[in-house]
């Protein structure tokens, strides 16, 4: 029984030995490697993770920062429900291989969340040991926007991404109208990225990057002096500064020593810049000196009482920094707080959700040998989720994300450097771009993107003026513009080259230099022949490179506006019709040509119709229109026409009703002016020598199968053939304009052409000198001609501003009488028709002559009827 008794008791005290076992291993998480460790869903401690760069005053001023969030969590039970953070904070003194090695040591313990690092590129390492351990990754200021969720699901970024600024940066290009910048970048992850980005967003605006000019991560001073000499002989002006800040600094004291800070220049740096402001503070005359009227951007923090609050404690809070130095509160500190409590946020969210801290032993085969395990977080997705999903208000105000994982609303202040320090000239928002009211202000109105309602306060530049920079210029050391001149032979009044030299001169020479002396700088030229005579091919060489220009009688198209950027005409043209004509004089018919026919038709059916309407009013009391059927008949033909010969004279039928006389009053009018008209335009008929020509313009071509002239390598051609459908088998080409007199008095009947197609400048210098041909119709196809540049060519748009400069002041007019302005023949008018009278001329006469007659004959029947 004693024996039994024992037994039992032993059974007891095993079972409560096991229990306490098991008690132990599920409260302190211990358990055999292999084996699952899980922590109650409320444990009393949570391990997290921190890599920064301490050597940094951002490194110094986060790791301070981060500590003051972790006490003040810690010090709030209502927060994480009595759990405590325990945070680890190691240094990868900026290096990728320290920050894998540190974030690898996180795998030996339990924990669920890494805050940093600070560097892009260290975070492109550790965001892959993170997706393995399934651990968030918080940052605060990896604004690289290469770090994706799509590669890195469980990065999170926790400050406005670099497209955002590189963005705003795009919306100042845009602004002030420049077309091209020049990007000095550190040749990393993030460098590269952030000027991709940059390319990306002035894309979209019709913006481009001219020059890239990448720094080594650890490039010596003469290295970067190298770069700014190659920037120097570019021609932008406009200079996007995206590096570290000690570089930064460098970069502008060697651009000073260079010259490359003075009037004309634009330099712009991404957000380093004001976090050397906040960190340091007052910097010395000398840097100052530097960046003077530099453009920077600072990210968007709206004022609050709670980051008044915080700014407030910041003082005492520097001391831990433990340097002499005192540091200022820059926005990555303010990031860096809200990140601790967006983490205690959602994991207040992931408990309350029934998650527990749980990990896995993860081995890494190789060969099939377990070199490593690691501790996989069981509930890093869960976590991840309610990371995503946190609506906080902290010291940087509203704190959530959007559905591509992005800060909601992020927004830039726009900084410009003056005198001793800094001012605020606006704002830029992701939500309305650029403007001069605070963006949370605005949030509440339709966002507008328009160009009127982007705004920014007057800037000074560097040089210290308040002129807006052109954003461009001919380089001082640049070798000279290479500009191809097209030669059409026979058109020396356009282009010609003096024989034996490298000289050109003529119309389109002229304007070009003398554009090119109204511009603001010097630019070294020189002209190169180009023998084709295909315009379109010239063209193609300016996009490749081959020419910086082309100058000449270049037609504006648009298959050529594609290809380079076309200077506005300097003069305006269309294409017509050349024909050959002869005299068309007196003949024995040569009366009937001032009516048309349509006119004398209805010239003579008035006549009768007066006749017949005056006899109807008169038979009855006027004995002049009474007597036999026959002779009644030949009174009403008779006085018509008598009245057409001696409406002037006295000797009329006296006419006795009232009706008559007023319609015959009427008649004297119409016939006084028609009388009139006739003897002027037979006189004119007579009296000058009229052409004629069978086509009279583009329309008459269409309905033939004549041949037809044109200028070979001429756009023309394909305007025909695409266009107007005429058959290429119709057009012939001509080398020289002069072979077009041979072609058009030949005829298409022996091998000749019957019409030559060209444009008008070039056909009134040719029939200056060949009167037995002339235009017909009216113009089609109009265009102008211009100086063609490359696509994006600033140049291009100066060149512009001195044309309209030169037409305003009538120098263009001046040049162009000078070289084009030739004696034409006395008669070139070769439209018969526009000679003749029509009938619609004269409509609203007889309409009114009509309406008497009848308005006469209803009152007299109204009164015989009675």
């Amino acid at each position: 029984m004693l024996r039994v008794e024992s037994r039992v008791l032993i059974t007891q005290f095993i079972m409560k030995l096991f229990g306490a076992l098991m008690f132990a291993v599920f409260y302190f998480g211990y358990l055999p490697q292999g084996v699952n460790s899980t922590l109650s869903a409320r444990p009393r401690v949570v391990n997290i993770g921190c890599v920064l760069t301490l050597r940094t005053d951002v490194g110094k001023i986060a790791k301070s920062v981060i500590e003051t969030a972790v006490e003040d969590i810690n010090s709030n039970p209502a927060v994480l429900g009595g759990t405590k953070l325990n945070i680890s904070i190691v240094d990868d003194s900026n290096s990728g291989l320290l920050g894998i090695v540190e974030a690898i040591r996180y795998m030996e313990t339990d924990t669920v969340a890494i805050i940093g690092p600070q560097s892009s590129v260290i975070a492109h390492a550790i965001a892959h040991i993170a997706n393995e351990l399934h651990v968030p990754l918080l940052s605060f200021s990896a604004t690289d926007p290469a770090l994706s969720s799509l590669q890195y699901p469980f990065f999170v970024r926790t400050s406005p991404n670099d497209m955002f600024q590189m963005a705003a940066i795009a919306s100042i290009v845009q602004y002030y109208q420049w077309k091209a910048v020049i990007a000095i970048y550190t040749d990393d992850d993030s460098g590269r990225s952030g000027i991709d980005a940059l390319a990306d967003q002035l894309a979209m605006r019709r913006c481009r990057i001219s020059y890239k000019a990448p720094l080594k991560p650890q490039a010596t001073l003469d290295e970067v002096r190298d770069v700014l000499v190659q920037l120097a002989l570019t021609e932008s002006r406009i200079i996007i500064v995206h590096t570290c800040p000690y570089r930064g600094l460098d970069i502008f004291s060697l651009a000073k020593n260079l010259g490359m800070t003075e009037s004309g220049y634009v330099w712009i740096a991404t957000n380093w810049l004001s976090t050397i402001f906040d960190t340091i503070g007052p910097l010395s005359s000398e840097v100052i000196d530097n960046i003077q009227g530099t453009i920077t951007l600072r990210t968007y923090v709206p004022y609050s009482e709670a980051k008044r609050n915080f700014v407030s404690r910041w003082s005492n809070l520097s001391r831990r920094v433990g340097t002499n130095s005192t540091f200022g509160m820059c926005t990555y500190g303010l990031y860096a707080y809200d990140t601790v409590w967006l983490l205690a946020h959602a994991l207040d969210a992931f408990f309350k959700q029934g998650g527990n801290i749980s990990f896995s032993r993860d081995p890494i085969h190789r060969g099939g040998l377990n070199h490593y395990s690691m501790n996989v977080f069981d509930g890093g997705k869960l976590l991840l989720d309610n990371i995503l999903k946190t609506n906080i208000t902290g010291v940087t105000g509203l704190f959530k994300y959007t559905s591509d994982r992005e800060l909601y609303h992020p927004a830039f202040e726009v900084i410009n450097v003056i005198g001793t320090g800094i001012r605020k000239v606006g704002y830029w928002s992701n939500y309305s771009g650029l403007s001069v009211v605070r963006p949370d202000s605005i949030y509440s109105y339709p966002p507008s993107r328009l160009r009127s309602s982007q705004q920014l306060y007057p800037m000074v530049w560097t040089g210290e003026t308040t002129k807006k920079p052109r954003g461009w210029a001919f380089p001082n050391y640049g070798t000279p513009l290479k500009v191809g001149v097209p030669i059409r032979a026979g058109l020396n009044e356009f282009v010609e080259r003096v024989p034996g030299t490298d000289i050109f001169k003529g119309y389109c020479i002229e304007v070009f230099t003398t554009a090119l002396n109204y511009l603001p700088y010097a630019v070294p030229f020189k002209f190169f022949p180009f023998g084709e005579s295909n315009y379109t091919e010239l063209v193609g060489l300016v996009t490749e490179g081959v020419y910086d220009a082309a100058v000449g009688t270049i037609a504006i198209t648009s298959n050529r506006t594609e290809m380079v950027d076309f200077t506005q005409p300097f003069t305006q043209s269309g294409y017509v019709v050349v024909v050959p004509v002869r005299e068309r004089g007196s003949s024995a018919w040569a009366f009937l040509r001032p009516f048309t026919p349509m006119m004398w038709c209805v010239t003579g059916m008035f006549f009768l119709l007066i006749g017949a309407t005056i006899w109807i009013l008169e038979h009855r009391m006027n004995n002049d229109f009474r007597g036999p059927p026959r002779e009644q008949i030949e009174t009403i033909f008779w006085f018509g026409f008598y009245t057409f010969f001696s409406a002037s004279r006295h000797n009329t039928v006296m006419l006795v009703s009232t009706l008559g006389r007023l319609v015959f009053l009427m008649w004297l009018v119409v016939i006084l002016i028609i009388n009139a008209s006739y003897t002027a335009n037979l006189t004119s008929i007579l009296m000058v020598h009229h052409l004629f020509s069978p086509i009279e313009g583009i329309e008459s071509l269409l309905t033939t199968n004549d041949t037809i002239g044109y200028h070979r390598g001429s756009f023309i051609r394909n305007y025909l053939i695409e266009e107007l459908g005429i058959h290429e088998s119709r057009l012939i080409p001509f080398n020289v304009t002069e072979d077009y007199a041979k072609a058009l008095r030949d005829g298409p009947e022996k091998g000749g052409v019957a019409a030559v197609v060209d444009e008008r400048v070039y056909m009134e210098l040719f029939l200056s000198t060949h009167c037995e041909f002339c235009i017909v119709g009216s113009e089609f196809f109009r265009s102008g001609m211009g100086f063609a540049f490359p696509k994006a060519s600033p140049l291009a748009v100066d060149m512009s501003t001195a044309i309209q400069e030169l037409s305003e002041n009538g120098e263009l007019q001046r040049i162009q009488d000078k070289w084009l302005l030739r004696g034409a023949c006395k008669s070139q008018n070769t439209e018969l028709e526009v000679n003749q009278l029509h009938l619609k001329s004269f409509s609203r006469l007889f309409l009114i002559c009509g309406f008497a007659c009848l308005f006469a004959l209803l009152v007299h029947f109204m009164f015989v009827n009675k």
